[in-house]
């Protein structure tokens, strides 16, 4: 019999634009995190500078993900790299904005006032906000149309960025559809300011929940957001842990094995994706779940569980002498070896 062998894959080019991004990002954070300490503003109940510091750390980590994830594609390397670009500049104007309005003690978000600083942050959201979202749908698109890795790791990254594309469409959709009648608060200044739209539904402002300020008094849109978008980290730290598992278990070692497991985490991520969306737009608080969403949730355990128990039974079984089947291991080119 002949050895199965597979194409050698180029090396992994980091999308040096997004890992830029990432270095801003991160900047921002720690510079938020000084801020913290030194700077005791708030807004509604919030340090002024909590609100970079998490943008600074999810955007980062994001931009990481894709800067690897662009540098090993196989087809649409260009179109990737430019779709990288243009994600890496929206990301910076974005990200610099938020960070903008904090030292100047004011909303980034909702922010209707006419002065230079909202006329600022208004214009920037304008130009910057649509492009994160075409350019993740687009990144999907590309994903969809080949396998980068094995099959486990290619199932984590279109699903992961699928989830990410739908925790950005969620949290726009109901941040336009919620909380829309219009409100004055007041700014770190001691300003009046006039706001549109909100993040929590029900209750436009609501009382938040410790570090993540999430409303613990209605729906909070920022929930579904947070799910959509680190799913994709979530996926791909379950594919590397399966991975170095298969080393000392035999029944890992089939890629289908790890793909299928794989699969059910990301089921288990889309139907909590989808009850948590469902509950923040009906006005319910994350942390006060009616009987409905709890069965809900519960529902969705269950089957991830027994999906998972599933996979891993039949790849137990069959990887047990005297069954005649053993696991199928991944072959590598001679020159990965």
């Amino acid at each position: 019999m002949g050895t199965i062998t597979t194409p050698h894959r180029a090396q992994t080019r980091w999308h040096r634009p997004l890992l830029a991004n990432a270095v801003f990002m991160f900047t921002v954070m720690l510079v938020s995190a000084v801020g913290l300490l030194v700077d005791d503003r708030q807004l509604v109940g919030e340090p002024v500078w909590l609100k970079p510091l998490k943008f600074g750390f999810a955007m980062g980590v994001h931009a990481l993900v894709l800067a690897w994830l662009l540098g090993t594609l196989s087809r649409g390397r260009r179109t990737g790299w430019w779709l990288g670009t243009v994600f890496a500049v929206a990301g910076v104007l974005d990200v610099g904005v938020v960070a903008y309005a904090a030292a100047n003690g004011t909303f980034s978000h909702f922010n209707e006032n006419t002065d230079s600083v909202a006329r600022t942050v208004q214009t920037v959201f304008s130009f910057g906000i649509m492009p994160l979202l075409l350019t993740t749908f687009f990144v999907a698109i590309l994903l969809l149309i080949q396998r980068v890795g094995d099959r486990a790791l290619t199932r984590a990254l279109r699903v992961g960025l699928g989830l990410a594309l739908a925790g950005m469409v969620v949290a726009l959709w109901l941040s336009t559809s919620s909380g829309e009648t219009p409100r004055v608060v007041t700014d770190a200044n001691g300003h009046q300011v006039s706001m549109i739209g909100a993040h929590g539904i029900g209750d436009p402002d609501g009382n938040g929940m410790p570090v993540t300020h999430w409303s613990t008094t209605g729906g909070d849109l920022r929930v579904p957001h947070f799910v959509g978008m680190h799913a994709i980290q979530g996926l791909l730290l379950l594919t590397a842990v399966l991975g170095i598992a298969s080393n000392r278990r035999a029944w890992l070692r089939d890629e289908r094995v790890r793909a299928d497991i794989v699969g059910a985490a990301a089921f288990g991520c889309t139907g909590v994706f989808a009850v948590v969306s469902w509950q923040a737009q009906r006005g319910q608080s994350v942390m006060h779940p009616d009987l409905v969403t709890t069965a809900a949730l519960a529902g969705v355990v269950a089957l991830t569980l027994a999906a998972t128990a599933t996979v891993v039974v039949r790849a137990r079984r069959r990887s047990r002498p005297g069954t005649g089947q053993r696991p199928r291991e991944d072959v590598a080119a001679p020159a990965a070896r």
